[in-house]
C-alpha cells in the first residue's frame, strides 16, 4: 500500500513537471511571437525599406507633382485674395443730420446683401456728433438777411477731416439741385471708385466755403428741390453699388439696363405667354437668339425715338 502511494506521488510530480514544461513552452512561443511582431513593426516604421533607382525616380516625380499643385493652389489663393480685396473696395460714407431716415433703406434688399457679402460698405455719420454746440445745432442764420437756415462750416469740416484721417477718398460729393445731373454714365464711373463721401444738404443749404474748399463734386438727381439730400444720397448709392461685381447675381442684367448704351431698354415679358388674350411676341418664343437680339435692338431704338429722342441727339 505504501509502495503504491509512493508510486502514485511520483507519477503526480512527473505530470506536474510535464505541465509546467508545456506551460513554459507556450510562454516561450507567445513571447517569441511577440518579439517577431515587434521586430516587424520596427522594420516598417523605423527602418526605411530598400529603394531601387526606379522607385526613387517615381517618388521624385510624385514629389514634383505635389509641389506643382501646391504652387498652383498658392497662386489661386493669392488671385482670390486680390479679387476679394478689389471687390470689397467700395465704401460710401454718408454725412447727414437724419441718419435714421436712411437706416431702413440700406438694411434691406440688394444693398443689405451687398454689405453682408462684404462687397460694399455703407456708413452713416450723424453731423450733430461733430458740433461743439451744447444743443447739437449745426445750422445758423445766413449773412445778408436771407430767409432760411444754413448748415455751418465747422461740423462739416470736422466730420470730413475725421474720415480723411482714416483713409483716402476718391470724391467728396455734395448732393445739390445745381450740381451735374446724375445719370447712368456717372453711376458706371463711380462704381469703379473705392471710397466716397456723400454730404447731404439740409435747410437752405450749406455754407459756400464748404463747397469751395472741401467738396470735389456736386451731383443733382433732377431739376427739383427736396427737403434734404438723404433721398438723393440713397438714389446715388443704390445706382452705384448695384454695379459692383457680385452684388447682382446675373451681372448681364445690369449691363442690359436702360441707358447703358445711351438708349432705353427693350420691352420685357414673362410667363404666361398668353394672359387674357395679351400675347407675348412670337419672336421671343422662337428660340432663335440672333433674331431675338435684333428684335430687342429694334424695339429699344423705337422706344428711345418715341419716348426719349434727346438721348439720340446727344
Amino acid at each position: 500500500m505504501h509502495t503504491t502511494n509512493y508510486l502514485f506521488a511520483k507519477i503526480q510530480i512527473f505530470l506536474q513537471l510535464v505541465a509546467l514544461f508545456i506551460r513554459n513552452l507556450a510562454f516561450c512561443y507567445y513571447f517569441s511571437t511577440f518579439l517577431i511582431n515587434l521586430l516587424h513593426i520596427y522594420a516598417l516604421f523605423i527602418n526605411k525599406p530598400p529603394q531601387n533607382d526606379k522607385f526613387k525616380e517615381k517618388n521624385k516625380e510624385k514629389q514634383k507633382i505635389v509641389r506643382k499643385e501646391k504652387r498652383k493652389s498658392k497662386k489661386y489663393l493669392e488671385h482670390s485674395t486680390l479679387f476679394i480685396t478689389f471687390a470689397c473696395n467700395m465704401r460710401i460714407d454718408i454725412i447727414t443730420v437724419l441718419p435714421e431716415m436712411l437706416e431702413g433703406f440700406f438694411n434691406e434688399s440688394i444693398l443689405a446683401r451687398a454689405q453682408k457679402k462684404g462687397l460694399a460698405e455703407i456708413h452713416l455719420h450723424n453731423l450733430r456728433d461733430y458740433t461743439l454746440d451744447k444743443w447739437k445745432r449745426v445750422d445758423d442764420y445766413p449773412y445778408g438777411g436771407s430767409a432760411g437756415m444754413v448748415m455751418q462750416c465747422e461740423p462739416i469740416d470736422r466730420c470730413i477731416a475725421a474720415l480723411k484721417a482714416e483713409r483716402d477718398y476718391d470724391d467728396v460729393i455734395y448732393v445739390s439741385p445745381d450740381g451735374e445731373t446724375f445719370n447712368q454714365k456717372i453711376a458706371n464711373e463711380m462704381s469703379m471708385q473705392g471710397n466716397l463721401i456723400i454730404l447731404c444738404g439740409h435747410y437752405k443749404g450749406i455754407d459756400q466755403r464748404v463747397r469751395d474748399h472741401l467738396i470735389t463734386r456736386e451731383i443733382s438727381v433732377g431739376d427739383y428741390v427736396l427737403t434734404g439730400g438723404e433721398l438723393a444720397a440713397a438714389i446715388i448709392s443704390d445706382a452705384v453699388i448695384r454695379l459692383v461685381p457680385g452684388v447682382i447675381s446675373d451681372e448681364q442684367s445690369a449691363l442690359s439696363d436702360c441707358f447703358q448704351d445711351d438708349i432705353l431698354a427693350a420691352p420685357i415679358y414673362t410667363r404666361p405667354a398668353d394672359y387674357k388674350g395679351w400675347k407675348v411676341p412670337e419672336i421671343l418664343l422662337s428660340g432663335n437668339e440672333a433674331k431675338i437680339r435684333q428684335w430687342e435692338f429694334d424695339q429699344a431704338m423705337e422706344r428711345t425715338k418715341r419716348l426719349r429722342p434727346d438721348l439720340l441727339k446727344e
